[in-house]
C-alpha cells in the first residue's frame, strides 16, 4: 500500500504546505497532493516509502498548530472495517493485543506504523464492521493465585475501587466457587479499551507481586522454624502466576534460607478430620483423594471408623516432609473451602505422631521443658500422653493440635529432634566398635 490518507489538517491547508513538509522529511511523493477540507492523500513510490513517511511525520509534524496525522489510505469499502489503536504502552505484549482482538471476529491485518515513539500506533482491519465497532471495549484477562486475590482487593474492596477509578476500567473477579483444590487461580477481568487495560494491568501486577515479595520474605523469615523443608518446591506459589522468586545474585553464591536435605526419610503422620468431610475428602468415586496422592507425592488412606458415630477420622499420610507439607495443607484448605467450620473459625486438626519409646523422654525434656519450649515456639499443643504402653514397634504417640502452619512447624522440631538422638545413637555405636569375637 503506497498510497497516504494525511488527516487532522487545518482549513487553510494547502497544497504546497504538505509539499514542504515531504521535502523537509525527504520523503519523495510519486503525484501531486489531492487536498480536501481537513485532510488529504498523496502516493509514494512504493510501500517502504510509505511506511517511512507514516513512522516520520504521524503525530510528530505540525502543521498550522495541528499535528498531523498520516496512515495508509483504505478504500471506502474497508473504511467501516478499519480501526487505528494509538497509545499502546510499551509493555503490553504484542501476543496480548493479539489475544484481545481476536475475541472479536477475524482479523484480515493489523499493521504496526509508529515504533519511534515511546507508544505505538497500529491499524487493524476487520473482517466485518460489527467486529470492528465491538472492540471499542475490550476485556483483558488475568490469572492470579488466590493467595493475593485479597489484598489485591483490599478491606472493603478499596484497592480494587482506585484501581478502576485511576484506570477509567471495570474490573471482576471470578467467585471462590469456581477454585478447586487442584486450581487455586482465580480470573480477574479488566474491561475498557486498550490503554486503560494496559495501565490497570501495570497497577494489578503491581499488587500481586508486592504480595509475592512479602510472602516470599516471610517465609524467609520463618523458614528456620520448619528445619527439613525445602519451601520453594512445595508449591506455594505456581509457574502460572507468572512470577519466579527474585534473586540477588547468580545461582552459585546465593546460599538457601533452609537446610537442604539430600534424601528425606519417609514419614508417617495420622491426622484426624471431622467425620462430615470424608465424602469432601474422598470425592467422586475416589477422585479429590486420588488427585491428592498424586499431587502432594504421598500415600493417603482413610481409615475405618471406630464408631458408627464417631465425629472423627484418622487420615494415614506417608511420604517425605514435603509430600506431608503438601497434603496436610491440601486437607486443611479442604475442609475450611467446603465450610465445615465457620467463616471467621480457623481449622484446627489433631495429628499423631509415633516416636520410639525411649525418644519420648527427649521431646518431653527435663521437667517438660522441651515440650513447653516446642508449644511456645509453634503456638500448637504438643501433648506426649504418660503412662503410655508402647506398641509392637516400642513406639509411642505425640498428639499435636493446631491450625496448619503451628502443626507444622511443631511435626518438623519433633522429627529433628527425633534425627538428633539417631545420630547419637550412630556415633555412640561408633565409638564403641564392632564386638569381638570369643577366643576358643
Amino acid at each position: 500500500m503506497n498510497k497516504l490518507y494525511i488527516g487532522n489538517l487545518s482549513e487553510n491547508a494547502a497544497p504546497s504546505d504538505l509539499e514542504s513538509i515531504f521535502k523537509d522529511a525527504k520523503i519523495p511523493v510519486s503525484g501531486p497532493f489531492l487536498v480536501k477540507t481537513g485532510y488529504a492523500f498523496v502516493d509514494c513510490p512504493d510501500e517502504s516509502w510509505a511506511l517511512k513517511a507514516i513512522e516520520a511525520l504521524s503525530g510528530k509534524m505540525e502543521l498550522h498548530g495541528k499535528p498531523i496525522e498520516v496512515e495508509h489510505s483504505v478504500p471506502k469499502r474497508q473504511r467501516i472495517r478499519k480501526l487505528q489503536i494509538r497509545n499502546i504502552p510499551p509493555h503490553l505484549q504484542w501476543e496480548v493485543l493479539d489475544s484481545l482482538l481476536v475475541q472479536y471476529g477475524v482479523v484480515e491485518s493489523c499493521e504496526q506504523v509508529n515504533t519511534d515513539s515511546e507508544t505505538a500506533v497500529v491499524n487493524v482491519t476487520y473482517s466485518s464492521k460489527d467486529q470492528a465497532r465491538h472492540t471499542e471495549e475490550l476485556p483483558l484477562k488475568i490469572l492470579a493465585h488466590n493467595n493475593f486475590v485479597g489484598r489485591l482487593i483490599g478491606k472493603e474492596g478499596r484497592n480494587l475501587k482506585k484501581i478502576e477509578q485511576d484506570t477509567d476500567t471495570k474490573i471482576t473477579i471470578s467467585p471462590l466457587q469456581e477454585l478447586t483444590l487442584y486450581n487455586p487461580e482465580r480470573t480477574i477481568t479488566v474491561k475498557g479499551n486498550v490503554e486503560t487495560c494496559a495501565k490497570a494491568e501495570e497497577e494489578i501486577m503491581k499488587k500481586i507481586r508486592e504480595s509475592y515479595e512479602n510472602d516470599i520474605a516471610s517465609m524467609n523469615l520463618q523458614a528456620h522454624l520448619i528445619p527439613g523443608l525445602n519451601l520453594n518446591a512445595l508449591g506455594l506459589f505456581p509457574p502460572t502466576s507468572g512470577m519466579p522468586p527474585p534473586t540477588s545474585g547468580p545461582p552459585s553464591a546465593m546460599t538457601p534460607p533452609y537446610p537442604q536435605f539430600e534424601q528425606s526419610e519417609t514419614e508417617t503422620v495420622h491426622l484426624f478430620i471431622p467425620a462430615l468431610s470424608v465424602g469432601a475428602i474422598i470425592g467422586k468415586q475416589g477422585q479429590h483423594i486420588k488427585q491428592l496422592s498424586r499431587f502432594a507425592g504421598a500415600s493417603i488412606k482413610i481409615a475405618p471408623a471406630e464408631a458408627p458415630d464417631a465425629k472423627v477420622r484418622m487420615v494415614i499420610i506417608t511420604g517425605p516432609p514435603e509430600a506431608q507439607f503438601k497434603a496436610q495443607g491440601r486437607i486443611y484448605g479442604k475442609i475450611k473451602e467446603e465450610n465445615f467450620v465457620s467463616p471467621k473459625e480457623e481449622v484446627k486438626l489433631e495429628a499423631h505422631i509415633r516416636v520410639p519409646s525411649f525418644a519420648a523422654g527427649r521431646v518431653i525434656g527435663k521437667g517438660g521443658k522441651t515440650v513447653n519450649e516446642l508449644q511456645n515456639l509453634s503456638s500448637a499443643e504438643v501433648v506426649v500422653p504418660r503412662d503410655q504402653t508402647p506398641d509392637e514397634n516400642d513406639q509411642v504417640v505425640v498428639k499435636i493440635t493446631g491450625h496448619f502452619y503451628a502443626c507444622q512447624v511443631a511435626q518438623r522440631k519433633i522429627q529433628e529432634i527425633l534425627t538428633q538422638v539417631k545420630q547419637h545413637q550412630q556415633q555412640k555405636a561408633l565409638q564403641c566398635g564392632p564386638p569381638q569375637s570369643r577366643r576358643k
